[in-house]
């Protein structure tokens, strides 16, 4: 007998039930690439200083400072990836509050971006 279900975020985007069983999940868990968030930066760190300092903790994946489009100037914060949580873990630990050119580094694991709906003006009736 079948049963009313409400799907969850990842059936509404594809993905089946039975993609969820334990094994599917241990697999999945293990390609997992956990981001953090770098904010206060200093405007003259770079992305190489960065991943020299993360990757005393462990694999650093990718490493993004966000700047401005039309300037190209640093906007203080960036993400960093690294291969696995324990190693995200540690760098969280030791690096949070660390300074480096000047200025106290915030490291934190990075939030998923909220889903976004349908942009624009909001009409009331």
């Amino acid at each position: 007998m079948l049963r009313n279900r409400v799907f969850g975020p990842m059936e509404r985007a594809g993905h089946t039930a039975c993609s969820h069983s334990p094994v599917a999940l241990i697999r999945e868990a293990s390609n997992i690439n956990i981001m953090l968030y770098i904010d206060n930066l200093d405007i003259s760190t770079t992305e190489e200083e960065l991943r020299s300092l993360f990757m005393q903790f462990g694999e650093v994946i990718a490493v993004k400072i966000n700047r401005d489009r039309v300037s190209g100037a640093s906007k203080g914060f960036g993400f960093i990836t690294m291969s696995a949580q324990s190693e995200a873990d540690k760098a969280v630990s030791r690096l949070n509050f660390h300074p480096i050119n000047g200025h106290e580094l915030k490291v934190r694991l990075a939030l998923p971006r909220a889903q976004r709906g349908i942009t624009g003006p909001i009409i009331k009736p």
